[in-house]
């Protein structure tokens, strides 16, 4: 029997792709925001594509604000979406 591939829904795009497709952005229990490359961090995750794109829909929806249950300040943001720009390009984090 094959083995059973979950879920998840970005949370930009709204759409519903394989676990291993999307990109976890994790709140640890310390309250820091960052990106979770492996899925293994601790704390609350939450979904997106990979790619800076739905990382920014998200966060303008207030959408992963509302999932993590934390306010994400400006400069976190913007060192998420550099950092998933940075792995777009193939220089991974």
């Amino acid at each position: 029997m094959p083995k059973k591939i979950p879920m998840r829904q970005c949370l930009g795009c709204r759409e519903m792709k394989p676990k291993p497709e999307l990109l976890r952005v994790v709140r640890s229990p310390e309250g820091e925001v960052s990106l979770d490359y492996r899925g293994k961090k601790p704390g609350r995750g939450a979904y997106v594509c990979r790619n800076a794109g739905c990382l920014r829909r998200a966060a303008k929806s207030r959408a992963l604000a509302r999932a993590l249950g934390v306010e994400i300040p400006d400069e976190v943001m913007e060192k998420l979406a550099g950092a998933m720009e940075a792995e777009d390009n193939g220089q991974g984090a």
